[in-house]
């Protein structure tokens, strides 16, 4: 099996299957967010699992892969969180609204090595993203509709009587259909002549 840890990253605790697991996790998690720059993902990758294997040091029954994700996740709200600064985005919402904005901007394509950097982010990638951030509609309001009486015109009120006429007089009713259907019999037999 290959060893898909990077040169430099030798945890002291867990076991190598464990670390790869998380790499993969890492890897993978990245990928869904259109990470695709290789170059990008293994320098994300190592940083997250560096701080992921301090953790696991003071606490080695936790799993390696569930430590990877919790840090990833915390990476990603922290950084969408210098992103959306000053804005008016309440923190549970910071990570939700991070990622739809990322995506409508297609930042992670037009801008591939800024996504999670903890160096500078652009400043063009912050204002797209801060931009295209959607904000809900009003706030919930009760209403309150009142039922009125469906006016279905002269018509149907015809045709709604002549039914409940028939509905009350089985025999009118059985009558009146093989006449349809006696005319309806005749008109294609005398049409298709």
């Amino acid at each position: 099996m290959n060893d898909l840890l990077p040169e430099g990253f030798r945890p002291r605790t867990g076991s190598i299957e464990a670390w790869n697991a998380a790499y993969a996790r890492v890897e993978d998690y990245l990928r869904a967010h259109r990470i695709h720059s290789r170059l990008h993902q293994s320098r994300l990758i190592q940083a997250i699992l560096e701080h992921a294997a301090k953790r696991h040091e003071r606490n080695p029954s936790l799993d390696p892969t569930t430590l990877a994700a919790v840090e990833t996740e915390a990476w990603m709200d922290r950084w969408f969180g210098a992103v959306f600064a000053g804005c008016d985005v309440p923190g549970e919402r910071l990570a939700a609204t991070g990622r739809v904005a990322l995506l409508l901007t297609n930042g992670a394509t037009k801008w591939p090595y800024s996504f999670l950097d903890t160096g500078e982010i652009p400043e063009e990638f912050a204002r797209t993203m801060r931009e295209s951030s959607i904000t809900a509609g009003p706030n919930m309001a009760v209403s309150n509709m009142v039922p009125r009486p469906i006016d279905l015109g002269v018509i149907t009120g015809a045709a709604g009587e002549t039914l409940e006429r028939m509905e009350r007089w089985p025999v009118l009713k059985t009558c009146a259909l093989w006449i349809f259907f006696a005319a309806v019999f005749a008109g294609i037999f005398l049409f298709t002549r």
